[in-house]
């Protein structure tokens, strides 16, 4: 894919190199604007400092639009980086690692095709937790998933991300061309494990000898990746035109902040992202729980509680005294769940992120966090408050957390008006907020019993339940404030009281 020359669309920032003169060695699935803030920007950096083939096709799986929008401009964008301190301008950086997007609804051959190339030796994937389509490492498929179901019965024409990877591999081993490494970067535990299981699965369903060959020869690296990326909004778009004269369709806004952290277990090479920041190491799950539970768990915290309090803003949620102070709580009860962790300081971790949150420049919005909550509260607050309970600590940061979801799920606020959940599991909360009420125990229990969500241990605790049960009356009763304040005062969540 020729590159346009700065020039072309009076692009007048220049991206440091050539991108025409590299080709193409990665097939991300997944455009959205955290990959193009994160693994596109550290590839970015190591094709203006190192060179190599290593440019990337995107892959959008449903929408067109960002394919069409990128498209239009050759794969480039402006990543608008923003300091965490009033009063200093943005950065403004074209990024041009993105080769151009493929859109899977205009048919899957030319995606398939890209992944069996030669030349591909990654695909790697921003796709979110639900669109996997995967229980669990143990259990593999999730085979009520449509798209499972689907590319199952038609694994030749597949639409969704485990049967296409199948289908490459399946492929590439009969064109002679060896495995690729599949590199997920979405935040689930152990992503690399989970992406392994599912495509074994789905692999031996269809042809146990492609199985084989590929837990033999593909390699499936977990990573850890960190960086705020608030979705962008016209106003973006004019602020870049203002600063650089450029019209640019799909900018991307985030911090200067940036994490990612790989296990090194690539099967056909990789780019030297270990030179431009990446921490490439032997094992990411202690890195990866760091982050889950400091960060992310705060993060859904802060999510509920600033939504519901009515803060649109992840900054203006830190600027409310009373949630900030139970935010910086949270994170240190979080930090007390990790054992220590060779490098990094978890007190200045600690620190490091509520100045992140309190950034005034990064508009995030407390909606867009609270989306999908049934797919990331268990490792984020369910997993970390079985740890507290179990080492005789205060569960209560979590209990109130817990509380703070379940009142969100009643899907309107407490003037009554109404919001979308936008979870996978919203009819099934919206049926048993109906049957029991939305702030009965019944409905807490009901909750607790799905599957694949509270671990069991944590759902039998009789003084955890009750502290949920306790807290979400108080929500719903008094307010999200007043609860907010309550919890600041309230009795520890833990010990003898949780030992039931």
């Amino acid at each position: 894919m020729k590159a346009l020359s700065n020039d072309d669309m009076g692009w007048k920032v220049s991206t440091g190199y050539t991108p025409a003169n590299h080709d193409i060695g990665i097939v991300h699935i997944g455009m959205g604007a955290f990959h193009r803030a994160h693994q596109a920007v550290y590839t970015d950096d190591v094709l203006a400092r190192f060179g190599g083939d290593w440019r990337i096709l995107g892959v959008s799986l449903r929408s067109t639009d960002i394919a069409t929008a990128l498209n239009t401009q050759n794969g480039r964008y402006f990543l608008v980086v923003h300091a965490d301190q009033p009063n200093i301008p943005p950065e403004f950086r074209v990024i041009g690692s993105v080769a151009g997007v493929l859109a899977a609804k205009h048919g899957v051959t030319p995606v398939l095709s890209a992944m069996v190339r030669p030349e591909t030796r990654i695909v790697s994937l921003t796709v979110t937790e639900k669109a996997y389509g995967i229980k669990s490492q143990q259990e593999g498929l999730d085979l009520d998933d449509p798209h499972i179901i689907a590319d199952l019965a038609t694994p030749q024409n597949p639409k969704g991300v485990v049967g296409l990877i199948t289908r490459a591999l399946h492929l590439r081993r009969a064109a002679g061309h060896g495995p690729f490494s599949v590199l997920s970067c979405d935040n689930l535990p152990d992503n690399g494990k989970l992406v392994r299981a599912g495509v074994l699965d789905f692999a031996n369903r269809l042809d146990p000898q492609l199985a084989d060959w590929i837990r033999t020869y593909v390699s499936f690296p977990s990573t850890m990746v960190d960086r705020i990326t608030p979705a962008a909004t016209d106003t973006l778009k004019s602020k870049v035109f203002a600063a650089t004269g450029c019209t640019d369709l799909v900018p991307v806004v985030t911090e200067k902040f940036s994490q990612w952290v790989i296990e090194d277990t690539f099967c056909n090479g990789r780019p030297a992202w270990q030179n431009v920041g990446a921490l490439l190491v032997e094992d990411v799950a202690p890195y990866e729980q760091m982050k889950l539970r400091m960060l992310n768990g705060a993060h859904s915290m802060l999510a509920y509680t600033g939504f519901l309090s009515g803060h649109k803003l992840v900054r203006e949620t830190m600027a409310d005294p009373a949630l900030s102070k139970m935010i910086a709580r949270h994170i240190s009860a979080a930090a007390s769940t990790l054992a220590p962790l060779k490098g990094v300081d978890l007190e200045d971790y600690a620190q490091a992120l509520l100045q992140r949150f309190k950034n005034p420049n990064i508009a995030h919005e407390t909606y867009q966090i609270a989306m999908d909550g049934s797919q990331k509260m268990p490792q984020r607050i369910f997993e970390p408050a079985l740890v507290a309970l179990e080492n005789g600590n205060d569960a209560g940061t979590y209990a109130f957390a817990t509380a703070a979801w379940i009142r969100y799920l009643a899907a309107q606020h407490d003037n009554g008006e109404k919001y979308a959940l936008r979870d996978p599991l919203e009819v099934t909360f919206a049926k048993y907020c109906k049957a029991h009420g939305p702030s009965t125990l019944a409905l807490i229990r009901a909750i607790f019993a799905l599957p694949n969500l509270v671990p069991a241990r944590l759902a039998q605790n009789a003084g955890f339940l009750t502290a949920v049960y306790e807290y979400l009356q108080e929500m719903h009763a008094n307010g999200m404030r007043a609860a907010v304040a309550g919890q600041l005062d309230s009795v520890p969540v833990g010990g003898e009281r949780c030992g039931g």
